[in-house]
């Protein structure tokens, strides 16, 4: 007695027999939560108030969020590896004034006043960050705490660089860093674009990015791997830092003047644009698209708030909800998945 041949399954017939896939609202809801609710927040706040909607109320919503957008494209990368740095509005602050101090008192008035401010504050905000990065490998303290001690004392030093005045005085060059434009584009605004391109090429395209990735996913496995995993972790804390003196020096020009209270509460504003836009605070999952997004939401939410009449005081509480509630949808949604 023979048998009958086992036939293998045919994909089509089971497809067929299965129907078409059904749509998942909660997955959809869960992969592109910010930009569905960047357009809601758009189109509430274009229906109560017009002037939202017009092209120089959108050119002020993206000045405002490409000086702390910027950092947060360096905030992604921190995040990415697990980390976190609550010390960038202080660190923005003091590389900020003491690049305005250099120029102001040393140099003056000079064609090149804004190369030298520009590299100096950018190069201090790298060695900040770079002291934060050591700190956390070399002394393995948590990286919360190091930088929870770096934003009081980048602080106090901007307090006591210029006894806590601000510094102004910039000549035309300097001043068109923050309020000139490239084609009808906002510098820094440009500037934020350049910026996102690229630490969105680094981390998607490099073997750099992909160990970044890697030490998030899982540090020791990275290691065992051959990832050189305290490398990479100085160098994303030394990476957020120059950004943060980047956007002091645009910031600087763009209030021409540099202030000791620069960037305060630009720790919470780029922590969220990370984590709205997506990033897991535990490490290994995000991008910088996200990011925008996320950055984007925040921009259009204040602007919006504020064209509403709504007290600055209860934006950070909204801010702050909807981190809390970004955070929760997505555990949510990961736990439920199908």
């Amino acid at each position: 007695m023979t048998s009958s041949p086992t036939l293998s399954p045919d994909p089509a017939a089971d497809q067929a027999t299965s129907g078409p896939r059904r749509f998942d609202p909660l997955a959809f809801a869960r992969k592109h939560r910010t930009i569905l609710f960047l357009l809601l927040l758009i189109a509430v706040f274009g229906a109560v108030n017009e002037r939202f909607l017009t092209i120089r109320n959108a050119l002020n919503i993206l000045s405002e969020v490409s000086i702390y957008g910027i950092i947060a494209v360096g905030m992604t990368y921190v995040i990415l590896i697990g980390g976190i740095d609550v010390a960038v509005g202080s660190l923005l602050a003091f590389a900020s004034l003491a690049a305005a101090y250099v120029v102001t008192t040393l140099v003056g008035p000079s064609p090149v006043s804004w190369l030298i401010a520009l590299g100096l504050s950018s190069l201090v905000g790298l060695a900040g960050g770079y002291v934060h990065g050591k700190a956390v490998t070399w002394l393995h303290v948590p990286a919360f705490i190091v930088t929870l001690g770096g934003m009081t004392v980048w602080r106090g030093a901007t307090l006591i660089l210029n006894d806590g005045g601000p510094i102004s005085g910039f000549d035309a060059a300097y001043r068109w860093w923050g309020t000139g434009d490239i084609l009808f584009v906002p510098v820094p605004i440009a500037v934020f674009v350049l910026v996102a391109a690229l630490g969105h090429v680094v981390l998607r395209y490099t073997r750099y990015g992909r160990q970044v990735y890697a030490v998030g996913g899982n540090a020791e496995a990275a290691r065992l791997s051959g990832v050189n995993v305290d490398f990479i972790v100085t160098s994303v804390y030394a990476v957020i830092g120059a950004l943060a003196g980047l956007s002091g020096f645009l910031l600087s020009a763009r209030l021409g003047s540099a202030e000791a209270v620069a960037g305060t509460g630009y720790e919470l504003r780029v922590i969220a644009s990370v984590v709205i836009g997506g990033a897991s605070l535990t490490g290994g999952s995000g991008g910088v698209g996200g990011t925008i997004l996320g950055a984007l939401l925040i921009g259009v939410l204040s602007n919006g708030l504020v064209i509403m009449h709504v007290s600055s005081y209860f934006q950070q509480v909204v801010i702050g909800l909807i981190i809390v509630a970004a955070v929760a949808f997505d555990h949510y949604a990961r736990t439920h998945k199908a």
